[in-house]
């Protein structure tokens, strides 16, 4: 096999975070190497995987100069990773890319030549096909989002009010523009923040073809875990913390909105997309699930104490 040499300044850096992959690692590696666009370079990042994911990265490193591979000895989180793989990117243009998923191979040419031609484009992706974990087709997800207009409310308002699953977090994105985020936060769900948050920066484009290919196992840390369970997937240091995502998320919304340039006219109407979001009659409930949660652990952790102070209370009668 000929070895093929890395550039070292790429148009696209690819970003790979990686835990545990090696059921759909391959496929995932032979789609990005497939692509027809082939000024790019793919970082993996290995967060302390512990089964065969080390030897099919080094493998595909071994044969192909534009991947690097990097392992560490502690997983510090899905969060940490997604940022760390950024961090080392080098094109102009980055991508996340899911060791689960896969990609037609004009995937990288369509986004990439949308982005060369329209500097108010700061994402482009396509529409998506979801599969099985055979690969065999289960849909394909064709809701369409205002994400494409020139006013920044409208797009604020659709990536927020609007139900969809964020696959556009694994667009082409302006490296330039994503540098003005807070990337990837430890807490969910932050990819659905960072996507309001570019949203409110530029547009997005979608091709229409079905060119990204989604993966549903139930290995899938959306369908392995509930909602704040998933908290400590982000991050491991949220382990038993008492979580409140829908609180977080209103506020993540409202800084994004405040830390954004924007005129004031489009500043009031995104705070008119956000009284739509809080007047859903889920969110409502939602927000509410976060405070009866929360005094749920609390009581359960006050009746810890409580008989943990009982039972040292007993212990030291009984030793007089």
């Amino acid at each position: 096999m000929t070895r093929i040499v890395r550039n070292d300044n790429p148009r696209v850096s690819i970003g790979l975070p990686v835990y545990n992959g090696q059921h759909y690692l391959r496929q995932a590696l032979d789609s990005l190497l497939s692509q027809t666009f082939h000024d790019f370079e793919v970082i993996i990042s290995d967060n302390a995987s512990d089964d065969a994911t080390p030897e099919i990265c080094r493998k595909y490193a071994a044969h192909d100069a534009r991947i690097r591979y990097v392992r560490h000895d502690v997983n510090r989180g899905a969060s940490w990773n997604f940022n760390y793989v950024f961090g080392l990117a080098r094109g102009v243009y980055f991508k996340w890319h899911a060791h689960d998923d896969m990609l037609e191979p004009t995937f990288l040419e369509r986004c990439v030549a949308a982005l060369d031609h329209s500097p108010r484009v700061v994402l482009a992706f396509s529409r998506t096909r979801v599969v099985d974990p055979d690969g065999n087709t289960l849909y394909t997800y064709d809701e369409r989002l205002r994400t494409d207009s020139p006013r920044a409310s409208i797009r604020f308002h659709d990536l927020i009010c609007v139900g969809h699953p964020c696959f556009q977090v694994f667009g082409v994105i302006r490296a330039d523009v994503l540098r003005r985020t807070p990337l990837i936060g430890a807490y969910v769900p932050s990819d659905r923040i960072l996507l309001a948050r570019l949203g409110l920066l530029g547009a997005f484009y979608e091709a229409p073809e079905h060119l990204f290919i989604s993966r549903r196992h139930p290995t899938q840390s959306v369908r392995a875990a509930k909602l704040r369970a998933r908290a400590a997937w982000f991050d491991p240091a949220n382990e038993g913390k008492i979580v409140m995502p829908h609180f977080r998320t209103l506020y993540e919304y409202i800084k994004a909105i405040r830390e954004t340039p924007l005129p004031p006219d489009e500043a009031r109407r995104c705070y008119g997309a956000l009284l739509h979001w809080i007047a859903a009659d889920l969110n409502w409930a939602r927000l509410g699930n976060d405070v009866v949660h929360a005094a749920r652990q609390l009581s359960r952790r006050a009746l810890r104490r409580i008989r943990a102070l009982n039972s040292t209370t007993i212990a030291r009668r009984n030793s007089l």
